[in-house]
């Protein structure tokens, strides 16, 4: 035994095992299961053609759990998502109204509006000091005013631009969606930033302990902010692809996305709690979360119970990993 009551031979393991973590696996176990049940349920579960078409939904959710990662790391949350998905969506397609100019700038100006959501959600938290789950939940509310005074109460007439719905359905690389190298390129950018700049480093102290990580010398309330702002761009950029594959935007097309990208978030072992996680962690819950929505749906189970799904998943790995102390 060690000075501090652990087992010597634990230092001498492998690296790799050392950073072994068990909820990453539970996760990948998991989605393995699902892929057995599926199969029960339909023949076709395993085709290659029904896995690529899953992977290709789950993009989407995993643009916007990226968002949530960022924000969780931190021990915050962000309820906002519902209407930032839609306010993106909605405002993009507005824009690719306006001539050849307005469907160049359409997806940018679709991003734009979701970083100042987050931008408002971040000032609220940093420097504000307001809870998170109250300034996000108002500033959510807010853009669903404000959307629905823009629509007039209907759904939105405009259809969606040939560029949003390419980079949502269409196939740069053959037989690969282009949604899910988008996916893939959104995460090596977020796991280069969170393993390798000081931003990520900053991100996981402030997690751990914020009060520590501002006498360390951390800008706190910038890293929070700009972690805030970049989670509505990316909030915004996946109602931008919802609304390119359903080649138009409506009304709370992000409400089916909130209990969703928590959930995947929690399921890949993120601390609630902040200072604790992967971004393989965050794919594998994506996945597992959309491979249960597919059974879900082959088992025809009502939006009610699949709300009622997510909420116990949520609890049961709170219950099991979210009363972990995050050391790192």
């Amino acid at each position: 035994m060690s000075e501090t009551g652990n087992p010597a031979p634990a230092r001498h393991m492998p690296k790799a095992l050392r950073r072994f973590d068990p909820a990453v696996a539970t996760a990948f176990g998991c989605i393995l299961l699902l892929l057995v049940v599926g199969s029960i349920y339909s023949t076709s579960f395993l085709s290659p053609e029904y896995l690529l078409q899953q992977l290709k939904v789950a993009s989407f959710l995993g643009v916007i759990a990226t968002g949530m990662m960022l924000v969780v790391l931190l021990g915050q949350i962000d309820l906002s998502v519902p209407w930032t998905v839609s306010a993106g969506a909605m405002m993009a397609c507005a824009a690719a109204a306006y001539g050849e100019a307005g469907v160049i700038l359409a997806i940018p100006f679709g991003v734009l509006c979701g970083v100042l959501i987050g931008l408002v959600n971040g000032i609220g938290v940093a420097y504000l000091r307001i809870p998170s789950m109250i300034i996000t939940l108002a500033t959510n509310a807010v853009a669903q005013g404000l959307m629905v005074v823009y629509t007039g109460g209907f759904s939105p007439q405009d259809s969606a631009p040939e560029a949003m719905r390419w980079l949502a359905t269409g196939f740069l690389v053959p037989g690969v969606p282009n949604a899910v190298v988008v996916w893939a390129l959104v995460g090596a950018a977020t796991v280069f930033a969170l393993t390798r700049t000081t931003f990520g480093r900053s991100v996981y102290a402030i997690g751990n302990r914020e009060s520590a990580a501002y006498l360390s010398g951390i800008r706190t309330r910038r890293i929070t902010l700009i972690a805030f702002a970049v989670c509505g761009g990316l909030n915004a950029f996946g109602g931008v692809l919802l609304a390119g594959y359903a080649s138009k935007a409506a009304q709370s097309m992000g409400d089916a996305y909130l209990l969703p990208a928590i959930a995947a978030v929690v399921l890949g072992g993120t601390s609630i709690l902040g200072g604790r996680g992967s971004y393989l962690g965050t794919v594998a819950g994506v996945i597992l979360i959309t491979l249960l929505q597919s059974i879900l749906s082959v088992m025809q189970m009502p939006e009610a119970g699949r709300q009622i799904t997510y909420g116990i998943v949520i609890v049961a790995m709170l219950l099991l990993y979210g009363r972990t102390p995050a050391v790192r």
